[in-house]
C-alpha cells in the first residue's frame, strides 16, 4: 500500500514478541516502570530500554517521571482497543500461548482492558444493555449511543452524564472481548461503570495484573442489573 496510514509499521512495533508482553502487562491501565516491563517481557533492563524507546517513538507508549522513576503507560485508550482486538483474532485463527495456569480462568471472568471492564460480565452486561434498547447503532457517534431510555438507567446506577458528555473522549464504543469473541463496552462510560462497581465494592483489582474480582454481592447485583435472556 503506497498511499494512507503505515499500518506495517505499527504491526512491527506490536510483533516482537517482547514489545508484545510489554503492551500486554500495560492494558491493566497501570503504570509500570521499565524494570517492572523487564521483568514481565523476560528480558533485561538494557534490553528493555531499547525497546520502549521504540514503543515511544512509534506513538503506542507515553511516560511520566516521579522522583529517580520513569513510568510507562499506553498511549491512550485506542492503544488498548487494538490489542485487544489483535488478541481476540490472535485466539480465532487458533495462535494461543502454550503456556496455561490456574489464573486463566479467572482472566477469562473478569478483567481490565485499559481503564474499562472485559471478560463474561463484561459481555453479559454489554448484551443487556443493547437487548434491552438502552445502546443503539449511531452513525455520528463512533458507531455506538445510548438511547433515552438507556441514559435514563445509567443515571439511575449513579454515573454523571453531563461530565461524560463534556469529555472529547466517545461515551461508548464496542471493543471486542478476546476470551469471549463477542463485544463489551468501552468508551467513557465503559470506564465510569468499572469505577461505579469497584467504589460500590462489587469489584476488586488485583494489585498487580489485569485480573478482577467479583465479590458474592457484586455478581448478584450486577446479574440484577444486567439480566440477559
Amino acid at each position: 500500500m503506497k498511499d494512507g496510514p503505515d499500518i506495517a509499521r505499527i504491526g512491527a512495533l506490536m510483533g516482537d514478541p517482547a514489545r508484545a508482553n510489554i503492551l500486554s502487562a500495560l492494558l491493566s491501565g497501570k503504570a509500570l516502570t521499565a524494570t517492572e516491563l523487564a521483568t514481565e517481557a523476560g528480558i533485561t533492563g538494557q534490553t528493555a530500554s531499547s525497546h520502549l524507546k521504540k514503543l515511544m517513538e512509534g506513538g503506542l507508549l507515553t511516560q511520566a517521571k516521579q522522583g529517580r522513576h520513569r513510568y510507562f503507560t499506553l498511549a491512550g485508550p485506542e492503544v488498548g482497543a487494538v490489542l485487544e482486538a489483535v488478541m481476540g483474532l490472535a485466539a480465532r485463527k487458533g495462535h494461543l500461548r502454550t503456556r496455561t495456569g490456574p489464573r486463566d480462568p479467572q482472566m477469562r471472568a473478569a478483567r481490565v482492558c485499559y481503564d474499562h471492564l472485559a471478560g463474561d460480565m463484561a459481555v453479559r452486561i454489554f448484551d443487556s444493555l443493547q437487548k434491552r434498547g438502552f445502546l443503539a447503532v449511531s452513525t455520528d457517534k463512533g458507531g455506538l449511543a445510548l438511547t433515552a431510555d438507556g441514559e435514563g438507567f445509567v443515571s439511575d446506577i449513579g454515573i454523571d452524564l453531563g461530565a461524560l458528555s463534556a469529555s472529547r473522549r466517545p461515551m461508548c464504543r464496542a471493543c471486542l472481548d478476546w476470551s469471549e469473541r463477542r463485544n463489551h463496552l468501552a468508551g467513557g462510560l465503559g470506564a465510569a461503570l468499572l469505577t461505579r462497581f469497584t467504589e460500590s465494592g462489587w469489584l476488586r483489582r488485583e494489585a498487580a495484573g489485569r485480573i478482577v474480582h467479583i465479590s458474592p454481592k457484586g455478581e448478584a447485583e450486577l446479574k440484577k442489573l444486567f439480566p440477559v435472556a
